[in-house]
C-alpha cells in the first residue's frame, strides 16, 4: 500500500515523480466560495522554486502552476472554489536523467534509494522518483491554497542555523528575511553562510540546516486530545517531508534541561478574562490544542545525499562500490525547505479550524 494523502477535513493528495511529466496535488476539503486564482499560488512557488541562486540546485523549473479542477467563476468576475477536489499540476521541464545514470544499479548512502528497492523492488533512480525534494513542489501549492482558508493567521518563516552555525536572537528582523537567498532574518549570520555553503559546494558536499516557523493568529481551541494533538499533527507534517530528520514544538528538547517553574508559561488574566502569559516554552500548544499564543515549530534537516564526494556504497546485487552523483547537486536542502515548512504549517492549522468548526456545529 502506498500512502500520498494528508489531512482529515483538508485533505491533500501529492502525485508525481521528479523526472516525471509533472507532479501537482490534489486538495478536497476546502470550502467554497473562496477567491482562488494561479496568481494567489504563484509566489509561493516562485520562493520554493530551483535555480535562484548559486547556492541551490541549479536545476531550472519556471514551477508554473494550473489550476485544473475545483474552481468556478461566480458571475460577478471572480473565480472562487466551488467544494470539490482542486487539483494542482506543475509541469518538470528540465529534467536531466542522464546525469543519474552511473548510480542507477547502486545505492546513495542517505537516501532512499535501498529502502525504495527493498520495499517495491524497483525504484526510480532519476533524482530519487517520489523521494526527491522534488516532490514538495506540491504541498507548497496546496499550502497556498490553505492559507486562504486561515486569513487570520500570520507566518514568520526562516532559517535559524545552518552547517551548525546559528543565529543571534537578539538580531532578528523579519524584514531581512527576503533580502537574501537563505531566508535568514539575521544579516551577519547570512553572509557567513554564503562562505559556508559556497565552500561545501565547491567541495561537492553539503550542509544541514534548521528552519523555523512562527505562526502568529491561531485562536486558542484548535486541535484534540491524545491521538489528534495539534503538535503531533505538526510534527507527523513536518517529518514527511523529504531529508527532515527531527522537530521541535517551541523549545523542544531545550524543555527538558529546564525545571517547572522556568518551563511554565505563567498566566495572568487581562480585563476580559483572557490569560495573558509570560511566555511561550510550549510553543503555543497545551495538551495537544492551540493556547491562542503563536505555534513555533522547528525543523531539522539533514544534508543532502546526491553529492559529487565519492561515499563508499554497495549495488543491487550486493557488491561493494563507491557512490557520487553527478550533476546539479543541491548544496543545503534546507533552504529551499524554508517555504515547504511554512506550506505544511498552513495545511495543519486550516485541516484544524475546519475540524473545530465542525466539532462546534460551526
Amino acid at each position: 500500500m502506498s500512502f500520498n494523502t494528508f489531512g482529515r477535513a483538508l485533505r491533500f493528495t501529492t502525485w508525481g515523480e521528479s523526472h516525471g511529466p509533472g507532479l501537482g496535488v490534489v486538495l478536497d476539503g476546502c470550502p467554497p466560495g473562496i477567491p482562488l486564482r494561479e496568481t494567489d499560488i504563484q509566489p509561493f512557488m516562485d520562493a520554493r522554486k530551483p535555480g535562484t541562486s548559486k547556492f541551490t540546485t541549479q536545476r531550472k523549473e519556471p514551477d508554473q502552476v494550473r489550476i485544473l479542477s475545483g474552481v468556478f467563476n461566480n458571475g460577478d468576475g471572480q473565480q472562487v472554489t466551488t467544494g470539490t477536489p482542486i487539483h494542482l499540476m506543475i509541469e518538470n521541464t528540465d529534467q536531466r536523467s542522464k546525469d543519474y545514470s552511473e548510480i542507477a544499479a547502486s545505492y546513495r548512502p542517505g537516501h532512499a534509494d535501498y529502502t525504495y528497492d527493498a520495499k517495491y523492488g524497483i525504484r526510480d533512480y532519476r533524482g530519487g522518483g517520489r523521494s526527491s525534494a522534488r516532490e514538495t513542489a506540491a504541498r507548497v501549492a496546496a499550502g497556498a491554497v490553505a492559507r486562504l482558508i486561515i486569513p487570520e493567521v500570520s507566518f514568520t518563516t526562516y532559517v535559524c542555523e545552518l552547517g551548525g552555525d546559528a543565529i543571534d536572537r537578539d538580531a532578528i528582523n523579519a524584514d531581512q528575511i527576503a533580502q537574501n537567498p537563505f531566508f535568514c532574518p539575521d544579516s551577519w549570520a547570512a553572509t557567513r553562510w554564503e562562505t559556508l555553503v559556497d565552500d561545501a559546494r565547491k567541495a561537492g558536499s553539503s550542509l544541514g540546516a534548521v528552519v523555523e516557523c512562527v505562526a502568529t493568529g491561531v485562536p486558542a481551541g484548535w486541535g484534540a486530545p491524545v491521538y489528534a494533538k495539534l503538535d503531533s499533527e505538526l510534527a507527523a507534517a513536518m517529518m514527511s517531508i523529504n531529508a527532515t530528520k527531527g522537530i521541535e514544538i517551541g523549545d523542544g528538547f531545550e524543555a527538558a534541561r529546564l525545571t517547572g517553574e522556568q518551563n511554565a508559561d505563567a498566566m495572568t488574566p487581562d480585563k476580559d478574562g483572557k490569560p495573558i502569559y509570560a511566555s511561550n516554552h510550549a510553543g503555543g500548544t497545551a495538551g495537544g490544542i492551540s493556547t491562542g499564543q503563536p505555534v513555533v515549530c522547528r525543523v531539522a534537516f539533514k544534508p543532502t545525499s546526491s553529492i559529487l564526494t565519492p561515499v563508499p556504497s554497495m549495488n543491487a546485487k550486493g557488491e561493494a562500490t563507491e557512490v557520487r552523483t553527478k550533476g546539479r547537486h543541491d548544496p543545503c536542502v534546507g533552504i529551499r525547505g524554508t517555504p515547504v515548512v511554512e506550506a505544511m504549517m498552513a495545511l495543519v492549522l486550516a485541516d484544524q479550524k475546519l475540524l473545530h468548526r465542525g466539532q462546534m456545529g460551526q
